[in-house]
């Protein structure tokens, strides 16, 4: 009987000691590694909840229950409060950096983007930050905003509009490109007082201050809208398309919009009077569709490839 009370007290202490661990302290450590710690023990690990600390870094464990030292069966809870860092941060430097990436460090100290604010300045890359409030090495509070001053790169030059009234389209043309500006849309109207296939209407008028890359829209003087083909040599690379709005008394909203390589936009989009044609340039290249709307119904789709 003492020889079988004692394998049997030993045999439930085996089992008693296979089924229990030992809580280990946690506090101070990060949670990656105690969550890695007390799963190799068996046991669960639960966050209770976060507060903020001037001792102990964010993510790391400021409170932990059960105490070090318990005996605790295999599967139980073990419930921790995170440290959430302390209550302020000193402001980092962004000046210089894009702002993609100022956005990344602002989340990693806590902070967001407040009112952002574009100005030009050659010395700065455009899309990167000029300078920001709070300044470099304030202590702010996390959740904190920060307003930031972007560039927008150098200041685009301007130039006088020229007076394109009179001119073919290839001379008009040339006078676009030689200050740095972009064909628009182009309209026909029919005027018999100057000679056909003129300018006759631009936009923006003559005399008017312009930036480079803008956009200038024609009016060239049509008198017959017989369709055929414009006595103007088209850029390299583009093709033409027109259209003659139908014989009538009403107006005709006409959009014409490109798809081109994913990337959809308009090239026109407004009303034309009875019997006024236009002009389109379109980029003569592989994986362009054209759409021609009318009064918003879909009339034609053509594919240039």
């Amino acid at each position: 009987m003492v020889v079988l009370g004692s394998a049997y007290f030993t045999l439930t202490r085996i089992i008693k000691s296979e089924d229990t661990v030992v809580v280990p302290a946690l506090e101070g450590k990060e949670i990656v590694y105690a969550l890695e710690l007390l799963t190799g023990l068996g046991l669960n690990t639960k966050v209770k909840g976060s507060e903020y600390s001037s001792d102990i870094p964010k993510h790391y464990i400021i409170f932990q229950e059960p105490d070090p030292g318990t005996e605790l069966k295999k599967g139980r809870d073990i419930r921790v409060i995170l440290s959430k860092g302390t209550k302020t941060v000193v402001m980092p430097n962004l000046s210089g950096i894009s702002l993609p990436q100022a956005r990344i460090i602002l989340e990693e100290n806590d902070l967001y983007l407040g009112k952002i604010s574009y100005t030009y300045i050659k010395y700065v890359e455009k899309e990167h930050i000029i300078t920001h409030v709070p300044y470099p090495g304030i202590r702010i509070k996390r959740d904190g905003r920060v307003d930031v001053l972007v560039s927008s790169g150098a200041r685009p030059k301007t130039c006088q509009m020229p007076d394109l009234k009179g001119n073919s389209l290839d001379e008009a043309m040339l006078a676009i490109e030689k200050h740095n500006l972009i064909i628009g849309k182009i309209r026909t109207l029919a005027s018999r007082d100057m000679p056909e296939n003129t300018i006759i209407g631009q936009e923006p008028l003559f005399g008017h201050q312009v930036t480079e890359g803008s956009r200038v829209n024609l009016i060239i003087n049509k008198v017959n809208n017989k369709g055929d083909q414009p006595d103007w040599v088209k850029p390299k690379g583009f093709g033409l398309f027109k259209y003659n709005a139908d014989i009538g008394f009403l107006n005709t909203h006409i959009r014409v919009r490109l798809n081109s390589y994913g990337i959809s936009m308009d090239v026109f989009n407004g009303f034309l009077r009875p019997g006024e044609e236009i002009w389109c340039l379109i980029p003569d290249q592989q994986d362009t569709t054209l759409f021609l709307y009318k009064n918003d119904e879909l009339i034609k789709a053509k594919v240039y490839d």
